[in-house]
């Protein structure tokens, strides 16, 4: 009997298989020299650093998303070290920008150049690792991925993230659902003020539950207090500064992808009050596969909300999924502007809704 989610092994695989372990380790790790010889000698490496994570990226996407996607289940065996890698090298890109940013070699276009490119890679494959890392079961893999949201100033979504988000998705009731109709800059400031309440009310819980140790929230505090000092000693009060500014950079990407995956998808409640249960239809996907791949699977988000503990390599693209038009790097950018977002995705949240009507219709038909 075949194990789940696992291709047979007779079959023959895709041309992404084949490569899929190339995939992942390039579209996340190649930026790093890029980024770092853009921190050091600036000149065409700072344009080429943030070209090759947007214009390049966003190219290849519109390219792969039209060729024949992997079988579901493919995964490759060196996928935790991966995750592990990318863990430790955002502390040396965060290191390595607040330095060439305080410093004083760089013109002001140099600089603005390796922000923009370290601040996307922390934004996009950081935050997407981190992601991973704190839905493993391991404590070390977890505790790494929080210590990459602390340096970021943003621990208590290790918290949220898990014990809010995945609780209450698609509901009103979860602060990082954004609602039809509401424009990114009325949601950002209340998802993080939400996701840091309701993360701390659920850390309470458990304590009073009789869950044992330190409340997280003294961590994270404690941990971004120490991240921020560490920049002080290693660049000055530039260096927050630059810090400070990378930080909200990254966080403001991860809010953005939380706004793009779940905009305007609702789960129906049922006669007792009660959501249905999470299903494809609450999360929008994508099927690009460079930024899925630069983002450890994160577009792939319906599987992941259905089998969070699964690994990012195994995730699916359920067919009955809604799709995003473009890539969610691209969506994102979108997002930015209110009026276009809600021209492009108002319709496709209305034939959504329009579907599960008629879907729970005919379930009390039955």
């Amino acid at each position: 009997m075949e194990r789940e989610g696992r291709p047979r092994k007779d079959a023959l695989p895709t041309a992404f298989e084949v490569v899929m372990p190339f995939a992942f380790a390039t579209a996340t790790l190649l930026p790093l020299p890029l980024i770092a010889a853009a921190m050091v000698w600036g000149g065409i490496w700072a344009l080429v650093a943030p070209l090759a994570l947007t214009l390049l990226a966003a190219t290849l996407d519109e390219i792969g998303a039209r060729l024949a996607p992997p079988r579901p289940g493919a995964e490759f065996p060196v996928s935790g070290a991966l995750s592990t890698a990318i863990g430790w090298a955002h502390f040396a890109v965060l290191a390595g920008a607040v330095w060439a940013l305080a410093g004083g070699w760089l013109g002001a276009l140099e600089k603005a150049a390796v922000f923009a490119a370290a601040g996307l890679w922390l934004g996009q494959v950081g935050n997407a690792n981190a992601h991973e890392l704190i839905h493993r079961s391991a404590r070390g893999a977890r505790r790494l991925g929080v210590a990459v949201y602390v340096s970021l100033l943003f621990g208590h979504h290790a918290s949220a993230h898990p014990l809010v988000h995945h609780v209450r998705v698609a509901t009103r009731d979860d602060p990082a659902t954004a609602r039809r109709g509401e424009g990114f800059w009325r949601y950002a400031p209340r998802a993080w003020r939400g996701g840091f309440r309701e993360g701390w009310r659920a850390e309470t819980a458990r304590r009073r539950a009789g869950a044992r140790g330190t409340h997280p929230y003294r961590i994270y505090a404690s941990g971004a207090a120490l991240a921020l000092g560490a920049s002080l000693l290693l660049a000055g009060w530039g260096g927050v500064a630059a810090h400070l500014a990378l930080a909200g950079f990254a966080q403001m990407q991860l809010l953005l992808s939380d706004y793009v995956q779940h905009y305007g998808l609702e789960r129906a409640r049922r006669g007792d009050g009660r959501p249905e249960p999470v299903d494809a239809r609450h999360s929008w996907n994508s099927p690009h596969p460079v930024s899925s791949w630069m983002m450890l699977n994160a577009p792939r988000h319906s599987d992941h909300h259905a089998r969070p503990s699964r690994p990012y390599p195994a995730l699916d693209l359920p067919q009955a999924a809604p799709m995003l038009p473009r890539s969610l790097p691209v969506m994102a950018c979108l997002a930015l502007w209110p009026r276009a977002w809600r021209r492009v995705m108002d319709p496709r949240v209305a034939k959504w809704r329009a579907a599960e009507r008629k879907g729970l219709a005919a379930e009390v038909a039955e």
